[in-house]
């Protein structure tokens, strides 16, 4: 199929789903051999006012900055560091001595969490949930909220300090568990190299690879490029401005807490400089950001069979993947619910942004949308299903 028929299915893909009013608007950018080979844009960024979605509007990753976290983690292992198995508790001496949930009481953990446990989600750290691991956790989120716009704002550090010592879903690695441990590792990013986790991440990825809009917060001069927020409701798309997970809304301040699971923003085109660096083995444009071995570690995580088994049974769509340093590796596409390629990394957020590499075809595919709840949407299924296959067959 020619590129242009390709174009014009992805097109009708993304207009189907404005009219529905699935989405306000939907973003699309696809890279092939590390150059754009699709850029299409279909809806609002801001419904109320009019204003159309564009190749460069800024959005919200939520929990799509964690493979940029896990990057930040792995600059850190390549100079020596930190070695993944180091106890966290060697950083932040909150996570000492540590308990976790066990039927009705806690118990001390027998070995304690690690730093590979946080990349792996296997460190026993949850969202929330009815247990009481879980019920600490969303106290804890319900405090950040409160002061979130105040001069006493929680720092990533003192989340930190608070979570060590709060009790666990688990025994650090007997389970896989998504949760807060990205947080966890910007709090250790921070320890570790002796800056805020924003000047690492400008010092080391934002700035190297050329990525301008990525960041903790939109400065005044572009807020006109951040996409406003929608929720489906039984009335349609509404406006949403709530604040979630201690992420404000607008994102017009340099935080206090700087979230490694949640807290950027960026464009598109952006994160698509971080995609080809890894695709490039660790380097863009002559600067070499990973090892092409480090690259090659931090892109083929994998769960042990214990810890797969929760993955594959509690998380629907995520059929045929396993999980690795904060990203969803695919290992067997005969299970996927769309068509994928062996060795496919990525993940998504909260709000509808969507990110995979393609090694195997080196492809990148990258979606923008900003709707509550989202994750992976069925219309970045059916984009992925109409571009990656024709554009392979595209030769």
């Amino acid at each position: 199929m020619q590129l242009k028929e390709i174009e014009k299915l992805a097109a009708s893909v993304m207009e189907r789903a404005v009219d529905a009013k699935e989405v306000a608007g939907v973003n699309l950018l696809v890279l092939k051999d590390k150059a754009p080979v699709l850029s299409l844009q279909a809806g609002y960024a801001d419904l109320e006012n009019k204003i159309l979605m564009a190749d460069d509007t800024i959005m919200r990753l939520y929990s799509m900055s964690k493979p940029v976290t896990a990057a930040c983690m792995m600059i850190l292992m390549q100079r020596g560091l930190v070695d993944l198995n180091d106890p966290v508790s060697k950083f932040i001496p909150a996570f000492a001595n540590q308990t976790y949930v066990n039927g009705n009481a806690l118990s001390l953990v027998q070995r304690p969490m690690t730093v590979h446990d946080l990349l792996f989600m296997t460190s026993g750290l949850s969202y929330g949930s009815d247990s009481a691991a879980g019920k600490a956790t969303s106290d804890l989120f319900a405090e950040m909220d409160a002061r979130l716009s105040t001069k006493d704002a929680m720092t990533t550090r003192e989340f930190a300090d608070r979570v060590g010592k709060n009790p666990l879903e688990f025994e650090p690695s007997s389970n896989f568990m998504y949760g807060i441990s990205a947080d966890i590792l910007g709090a250790l990013i921070e320890v570790i190299s002796g800056m805020s986790f924003a000047e690492f991440l400008k010092k080391e990825i934002t700035d190297p690879l050329e990525m301008p809009d990525t960041g903790f917060f939109v400065p005044a001069q572009k807020q006109s490029r951040l996409s406003k927020v929608y929720a489906r409701t039984e009335n349609g798309l509404t406006l949403y401005t709530g604040d979630h997970l201690a992420i404000k809304n607008k994102m017009d301040t340099l935080p206090a807490f700087q979230s490694g699971g949640a807290g950027l923003v960026s464009t598109l085109k952006d994160y698509a400089n971080f995609g080809t660096m890894l695709l490039n083995g660790g380097s863009f444009k002559g600067r070499q950001i990973l090892e092409p071995e480090i690259v090659r570690y931090f892109t083929q995580g994998t769960l042990q069979p214990w810890q797969q088994e929760s993955l594959s049974r509690g998380w629907g769509g995520l059929e045929g993947y396993s999980y690795g340093n904060l990203m969803r590796v695919m290992k067997d596409p005969s299970k996927a619910i769309m068509y994928t390629t062996l060795g496919e990394y990525g993940w998504d957020g909260w709000l509808g942004p969507y990110f995979s590499n393609h090694p195997g075809c080196d492809i990148t595919f990258l979606a923008g949308i900003q709707l509550t709840d989202a994750g992976t949407t069925p219309t970045v299924r059916k984009l992925r299903n109409v571009v990656l296959p024709n554009l392979l067959n595209n030769r």
